[in-house]
């Protein structure tokens, strides 16, 4: 690939890293328990081979080729292979099952697949016959595939070699290449990424190379992101987040993406690399904070009160210490202490220690866990985005951290709140449109050209930031006319490391009913250290002392809500939890996590007649998907709990 003048392609950023900076490593990926590294100028040649490779199997400028697997060099080498061939790159979720694989593929037309291993190879192979567009398979590791037919699938490394001889032997065909990566401009699709289908199918946002590269240079300019900066690429492939955060700022910046080995080995992987920038969703950190704390209670009686006695410290002058500002004399030297003894370790065991910035979005963060991480040290912001953005629309900046909003508007966004209270915007990185429906882009369009995103929310008058109240057409009303606003308190009801997921029911109801995830990792170490007896998650799940530790924590939800004017009326009067965990593989969660309201509403049905008709418990008999594809029955009998709903007096007796 020749290199040009302008940047506005991304294999046009390849080029110029490999000229700017050479030697230095742009990816990593750990691989039978070593680091292996390819330097920026070794990656450029590959994808040039690579394309080469995959123009001699056919691909042409307009295909698309669908990527399915996790976190590889090879995987992301043929996002860019397949965009200096000005073809189309469809990242898909390596979890997806057999029926959603193949509405992708089938939507997006693909012409090739590439697909990480014999997993994710006999997933296609199983959905072929709805794919009479799908011409060839390519795959990344061979392991189990050497009795496949090969009449349609080829090794990814064997692709790689074909077109480097290639290459070698006709120098026209190098030219060919050169002219495509010449050709591509900025207003090229750079990549079609499916949403995760929270309120129905999922769509194919349309991104424009420009709008991508424009997104993330003001972002990377925001946080001071350089090519001395490395991340660890380990979240969804097909999610925006990953593109964003790790490959179009990576290739933007010039940084490294380092790949983990596996999903299990994620948190020793990032002890190892040590990111300077990093990402996770809230429940990620809680995660993390969860595994300290069962390790604590562990650790020898002189270790946990010297633990707690600086955490306590940390949440009186930690943050203060982060941005800044004034602190005592004495704080300052126990808070030194404090760092030495605790904090740095701390981040150390966590892999946290090089971390400049770190972000987190999806859902609301609990108070608490994110001034538990910020008073260690560790700079984590918010930020508000969507995929039909390119990710952010709002992010904070250093010195304006609040726990209860998401900032101002990015750089060169702009947010409007409209009449109804939804949240619209324009933003560089703003998508084209859905791939083919165009209906739905006319409707997500305001008519001057804003971005409906169909949250409610509004700006805060003391901050200027961005509150998020909840999905715009999830908030409704109860009987009386008190707002019910299900996603506000469902997430304080996930602040408490016992709840896992939380679905809330109201809206032109009586009163308010819950249906309860518990975390199986923080209730099953409780009923260890409380000598509560289980042989599955369905009976620890139903278990009475559970039962009583969870009504604490919705009891705390209700007291929090009197002080909230317009929802004091919406406190949860009946709760039940759920016999099972809620999973992707049974529709119950999208990709991302995130829950499939109206799925569950009509999945859950005799729960929810149960919540309101009195009931004190409730049969169920539900569909469930093993981990080898099978599918089975679960039947409980689930108990309901009665709650008392707390009053203003109440309140004021309880803050006494």
């Amino acid at each position: 690939m020749a290199g040009g003048g302008s940047f506005d392609t991304f294999p046009k950023l390849l080029l110029r890293n490999a000229a700017r900076f050479g030697a230095r490593p742009a990816f990593r990926h750990k691989d039978l328990g070593i680091w292996q590294s390819w330097t920026w100028v070794q990656v450029a040649e590959i994808v040039r081979a690579y394309a080469a490779g995959l123009h001699r199997l056919g691909v042409q400028p307009g295909d698309t080729i669908a990527v399915v697997g996790s976190n590889r060099p090879k995987l992301y080498w043929t996002i860019m292979a397949a965009q200096a061939l000005r073809a189309i790159p469809v990242p898909v979720y390596s979890d997806a099952v057999a029926d959603e694989l193949a509405f992708v593929l089938a939507h997006a037309e693909a012409k090739l697949v590439a697909a990480q291993d014999q997993e994710q190879v006999d997933k296609v192979l199983s959905v072929c016959d709805r794919l009479p567009q799908l011409d060839k398979i390519v795959y990344d590791e061979p392991r189990g595939l050497d009795d496949y037919d090969h009449s349609r699938s080829i090794a990814i490394g064997n692709v790689i070699e074909d077109g480097r001889a290639a290459l070698a032997a006709d120098a026209a065909l190098g030219q060919r290449i050169d002219e495509f990566v010449q050709a591509g401009n900025g207003s090229d699709i750079a990549v079609i990424l499916y949403t995760s289908g929270t309120t129905g199918t999922s769509k194919g946002v349309m991104l424009s190379t420009r709008g991508c590269i424009d997104a993330a240079t003001d972002t990377t300019r925001f946080d001071g992101l350089t090519h001395d900066d490395m991340v660890l690429a380990y979240l969804p492939l097909a999610w925006v987040g990953d593109h964003y955060l790790n490959y179009v700022q990576g290739l933007v910046a010039g940084f490294c993406m380092a790949c983990p080995e596996s999903s299990d080995t994620i948190e020793q992987d990032r002890r190892e690399i040590g990111p300077t920038f990093y990402f996770a969703p809230p429940r990620g950190f809680e995660a993390m904070l969860t595994r300290v704390m069962i390790r604590m209670q562990d650790a020898a009686p002189i270790k946990r009160r010297m633990f707690h006695y600086f955490l306590d410290l940390a949440r009186r002058y930690g943050e203060r210490v982060l941005t800044g500002n004034p602190v005592p004399l004495s704080g300052r030297l126990l808070y030194a202490l404090g760092r030495l003894l605790v904090y740095e370790p701390l981040k150390n065991v966590l892999g946290l220690s090089r971390v400049r910035v770190a972000y987190t979005a999806g859902e609301a963060i609990g108070p608490d866990l994110f001034a538990f991480y910020r008073s260690i040290g560790l700079n984590l912001k918010q930020l508000y985005g969507q995929t039909e953005a390119f990710l952010y629309v709002t992010c904070q900046p250093d010195g304006e951290i609040y726990s209860d909003t998401v900032g101002p508007a990015a750089p060169n966004v702009d947010i409007r709140i409209a009449e109804s209270g939804e949240v619209q915007f324009r933003s560089p990185g703003m998508f084209v449109g859905y791939f083919k429906d165009q209906a739905r882009t006319a409707e997500t369009m305001t008519s001057d050209g804003y971005v409906k995103t169909g949250d409610a929310g509004y700006f805060d008058e003391k901050t200027g930031h961005l509150k998020i109240i909840d999905r715009a057409k999830d908030v409704g009303w109860l009987a009386d006319g008190t707002m019910f606003a299900p996603k506000h308190l469902e997430n304080k009801l996930k602040f408490f490391p016992n709840i896992k997921e939380a679905i809330t029911f109201g809206d032109s109801r009586e009163f308010v009913c819950a249906m309860l995830n518990i975390d199986a990792v923080a209730v099953a170490n409780w009923a260890e250290r409380n000598n509560v007896a289980y042989g599955s998650y369905q009976e620890l799940a139903a278990h009475p002392l559970v039962y009583d530790m969870v009504a604490n924590d919705v009891a705390a939800v209700n007291l929090s809500l009197v002080k909230e004017k317009a929802l004091a009326g919406a406190q949860i009067r009946r709760f039940l939890i759920l016999h099972k965990e809620l999973d992707a593989d049974d529709g119950e969660l999208t990709r991302t996590q995130k829950v499939r309201r109206r799925f569950i509403t009509e999945r859950y049905a005799p729960l929810l007649t149960a919540l309101y008709d009195g009931s004190h418990e409730a049969d169920i008999s539900t569909e469930v998907t093993f981990e080898d594809g099978r599918k089975g029955m679960i039947a409980a009998r689930v108990r309901i709990r009665d709650m008392q709903a707390v009053g203003p007096a109440e309140s004021l007796g309880k803050a006494a």
